[in-house]
């Protein structure tokens, strides 16, 4: 066997493997997507029961805490509908958005400790910066 073939086959071997992973990414990620909508679901429903059948409307925290929850479960799908439009990429950005919900979460359910609120708080301005960096070196090249 010449050494041409040899690598050519081991080539073959290691995209082979590739493409194997690169299915079972894309189911796993497939069911993840099913499961966060069906728990969307379940959030409309639960805003829907709030909103007609609660005969008092009122803002709670746990109402926020709810509603926050839908968009970070609408966060994750954008995000696995753009990593399939973009080539099996994620985009950076979505996380960053995630993040910074999660955070905004965080300091609503757990708002009773100033030191952590604060922490919080400055782990989301270090998202945001992050984002403006991010966006800022992205505009540049695309001016040149």
């Amino acid at each position: 066997m010449s050494h041409s073939h040899s690598k050519k086959k081991k080539k073959w071997e290691s995209q082979n493997i590739a493409d194997i992973l690169q299915f079972v990414l894309n189911i796993a990620l497939i069911l993840l997507a099913l499961s966060l909508c069906v728990l969307l679901g379940k959030e409309i429903l639960y805003f829907i029961k709030i909103a007609f059948f609660d005969p008092e409307i009122r803002i709670e925290l746990v109402l926020l805490e709810r509603i926050l929850i839908f968009f970070l479960y609408f966060e994750f799908i954008a995000m696995i509908v753009k990593y399939f439009k973009e080539d099996y990429h994620f985009p950076i950005r979505y996380f960053l958005y995630i993040g910074i919900t999660a955070m905004i979460r965080l300091i609503i359910v757990h708002h009773k400790d100033p030191v952590h609120t604060l922490i919080y708080t400055l782990s989301i301005l270090v998202l945001i910066i992050s984002f403006y960096i991010m966006s800022s070196v992205k505009a540049r090249k695309e001016k040149l």
